[in-house]
């Protein structure tokens, strides 16, 4: 398995050097990753811009132990892992550019990694499965509580209620993260 996934990245890597020259231009809609649907691969996609760098950071360990390949999606260019597991596409600034950018590359068996719930509730509908850096699971039973409960407090923040902000990331999250993150990966990934 981690051949086959190294094999496919040095391949990527090639292409896009080909391409930089503009040797084979037919190949630039060519896309590189494919989902869990054959079992083959998975790619974890990342909502960068709000994600914890704790976060980042046991996804970058997980990505180097299981070869799974992973791309940071954000409007701001970052530094990344230094792995030709790892990607960063940067996405002009603005609302949701980065949330279509990602529901747009996402596959079904996919794992999406952020807190955004409205994306959450995008990427559950392609199939693809989503936690939060929180290391909560969003799914198809209980992403529809969640998408309900973020809009009411939207609307009671618009009508001038204040409702506080999310809590401070703690060591109980990075915890439930890494716990959470083993499962889904011990579940997805083909032995």
């Amino acid at each position: 398995m981690q051949r086959q996934c190294l094999l496919h990245v040095f391949l990527k890597k090639r292409i896009k050097k080909l391409l930089r020259f503009a040797w084979f231009p037919a190949l630039a809609g060519l896309r590189f990753v494919r989902g869990n649907q054959g079992g083959e691969f998975m790619k974890i996609w990342i909502d960068a811009d709000a994600c914890p760098g704790a976060v980042k950071d046991m996804l970058y360990r997980a990505s180097d132990k299981r070869g799974v390949a992973i791309t940071l999606v954000a409007n701001m260019f970052m530094r990344i892992h230094r792995s030709p597991l790892v990607d960063l596409i940067v996405v002009e600034a603005g609302p949701d550019i980065a949330d279509d950018r990602i529901v747009e590359l996402v596959e079904e068996g996919d794992l999406v990694i952020t807190e955004d719930i409205p994306l959450a509730a995008r990427v559950v509908e392609k199939k693809a499965f989503c936690i939060t850096p929180h290391g909560q699971e969003l799914n198809s039973s209980n992403i529809g509580e969640r998408l309900s409960t973020r809009n009411f407090m939207q609307d009671l923040r618009g009508a001038g209620v204040e409702t506080g902000g999310p809590a401070q990331f703690s060591q109980k999250d990075r915890q439930q993260f890494a716990n959470q993150l083993d499962r889904l990966l011990t579940r997805m990934m083909p032995r």
